[in-house]
């Protein structure tokens, strides 16, 4: 089986509120072809979400010119868990309402100034009139609807805490935790926006699972198609920084060259599709609303 991608790239983010360069901060890890069609790894640190998105857009412009087809993977999630939409009254499909909600209420300013505890404490209210299901800010961003801990465990009736992939994907963060370390849900408010700008402006572009399905894919599914976009979880593969080198650094790289391996094997087809175990509702669940870590 030939493998479906020519390049990789693999997006470390980061919800940081001012710019920020090293560990910590946004790192985008691109294995591509050479000259000789051999792969070769390179790294760029952009200091702003802005920047991150102008230098992505740059390597796709790059590799438009050799029609290439290529693998975008963020570590945020793309969906929210189970029934979110409803509890905040969106019609149509779950996961293109959140899309289309975060990207007209968050304001990401060129310096990374950004209002994701405002628009968390908003959601609160519409979701549960208090401080619940997002938790997680510093003290001046402390609101009636948005606490900076956790104010009470997920209950019956609750919308719940993890998405079914959160379960599969040992140690992966709630989505609705928004502050200090492992704070995903900050991620996901500041970058779910920059995904729907990138597939807006690509018609040949494809969100994973919600655009191609929850199924293996073959090269006759990416017909037409030059770019997926994938969540990833970097953790799930071993990274072992090179002397002086940051852990972000490393582990794009490491996730980077784990899918490159699964491709040239013919094996990353299968990745795409359902984890043992699923139910047919659970995968409809994943394709309408919550979305899936790659590999999972």
């Amino acid at each position: 089986m030939s493998r479906l991608f020519d390049n990789y790239v693999m997006v470390d983010w980061s919800a940081a509120a001012k710019p920020a360069t090293g560990a910590d901060s946004i790192w985008i890890g691109t294995l591509r072809r050479d000259v000789r069609l051999q792969l070769r790894f390179e790294a760029q640190n952009p200091p702003t979400r802005k920047a991150a998105l102008e230098a992505i857009n740059s390597l796709l412009a790059e590799f438009d010119k050799r029609g290439d087809r290529t693998l975008i993977g963020f570590d945020f999630p793309f969906g929210y868990p189970t029934g979110t939409a409803a509890a905040l009254k969106f019609e149509g499909m779950p996961w293109a309402a959140m899309q289309a909600f975060l990207t007209k209420e968050i304001k990401d300013k060129p310096d990374n100034a950004n209002n994701r505890f405002q628009v968390a404490a908003m959601m609160n209210r519409l979701i549960s009139g208090g401080p619940f299901p997002f938790w997680g800010c510093p003290p001046r961003d402390v609101l009636t609807t948005l606490q900076s801990k956790k104010t009470r465990p997920h209950g019956p009736g609750d919308l719940p805490e993890h998405r079914l992939a959160e379960l599969a994907a040992k140690g992966a963060s709630p989505i609705w935790k928004l502050y200090t370390a492992g704070s995903v849900g900050s991620q996901a408010l500041t970058g779910i926006p920059v995904v729907k700008k990138l597939r807006d402006a690509r018609p040949d572009a494809r969100i994973w699972p919600f655009e191609t399905g929850y199924k293996a894919l073959g090269r006759e599914d990416l017909d037409g198609v030059r770019i997926v976009m994938a969540e990833i979880y970097p953790s799930m593969v071993r990274a072992v920084p090179a002397p002086g080198e940051v852990k972000d650094l490393a582990q794009v790289r490491a996730i980077a060259e784990h899918f490159a391996t699964l491709d040239e094997a013919g094996r990353l087809a299968a990745a795409f599709g359902p984890a043992k175990g699923l139910s047919e509702a659970q995968i409809e669940t994943i394709e309408h609303e919550e979305g899936w870590i790659l590999g999972a």
